[in-house]
């Protein structure tokens, strides 16, 4: 199933994507793309829906961000090997974790607006990861059997406050609307390999980055079953699990950052596409 959100900011109801493209209104059968809905339980009584039954939404909405009521919106930094190297980072051991806050989420095509005194705004097209039910301690054979789905991430990064105001990395990646996710949540069960997806992000039609989920070097039930050891994964919850090469501090011999005007196009692989225009704090 495609599952989404749409509607104005705050009022997205859940919505069901057919398999002719059209949008179809859940809101009769389900609260929310959210809590309990993500479970096994609740996706099969979804799947149960005769889909014929439900409304077509007949105007084109905003679409939100695919989950609700998420409460960690975790990151994984330099987890592809290709893109470690345009960096010059050493491959880790272990993970790289880092937070985003939950206020960062948007819809996949709203604007991406700069912070006032940005200067190195970047690009990063991401999977991303939503868990479906409570997890703790599990293992990389029974991790994947914890996602409710998946779909596709910009990880926006305001790169001088993530390396150069002493802190976290989180100080260049929570600014608001740097976390656009969506437009749908793709069940697991529609994804064959989710280790062999291709990607890619344009910036005002010029291509920047093109990778695929075969050059993480931790994969997602890897990913998983480590975090899961360090604490409790809830459903809803939204991993962020790395970018492939070609994102604009990597560009030689200059780095190249976004500006006002400047559009993003991003797709994973039967995830979806975004498209954000940047716009500058007032």
């Amino acid at each position: 199933m495609k599952l989404c959100r749409y509607g104005a900011p705050g009022e997205e109801k859940p919505g069901l994507i057919d398999a002719d493209g059209n949008l179809r209104d859940l809101s009769p059968h389900v609260p929310d793309i959210a809590g309990n809905a993500l479970s096994d339980e609740g996706l099969a009584r979804l799947r149960g829906i005769d889909v014929n039954s439900l409304s077509i939404v007949q105007t084109k909405p905003r679409f939100g961000p695919c989950v609700g009521g998420t409460r960690k919106f975790m990151c994984i930094g330099l987890n592809y090997s290709d893109h470690a190297a345009e960096t010059g980072a050493d491959i880790p051991e272990n993970p790289i974790l880092f937070m985003k806050a939950i206020s960062a989420i948007v819809g996949p095509n709203d604007d991406v607006v700069m912070p006032r005194g940005s200067t190195h705004t970047d690009w990063e097209v991401e999977l991303g990861v939503v868990i479906g039910k409570p997890c703790k301690y599990v293992s990389e054979e029974d991790a994947l059997d914890y996602v409710a789905g998946y779909c596709t991430i910009n990880d926006v990064s305001e790169r001088h406050f993530q390396a150069k105001i002493s802190g976290q990395w989180t100080k260049g990646k929570s600014c608001d609307t740097f976390g656009p996710t969506g437009p749908w949540l793709v069940t697991r069960d529609e994804i064959e390999d989710v280790q062999n997806l291709d990607m890619w992000l344009d910036v005002n039609g010029k291509r920047m980055q093109t990778g695929n989920t075969n050059t993480m070097i931790f994969t997602v039930a890897q990913i998983i079953s480590h975090l899961s050891q360090l604490f409790t994964l809830e459903p809803g919850d939204v991993i962020s699990t790395g970018t492939p090469p070609g994102v604009g501090m990597g560009i030689k011999p200059e780095p190249v950052y976004l500006k006002e005007g400047d559009v993003m196009e991003l797709e994973i692989a039967g995830l979806g596409k975004q498209r954000q225009t940047v716009k500058a704090d007032a």
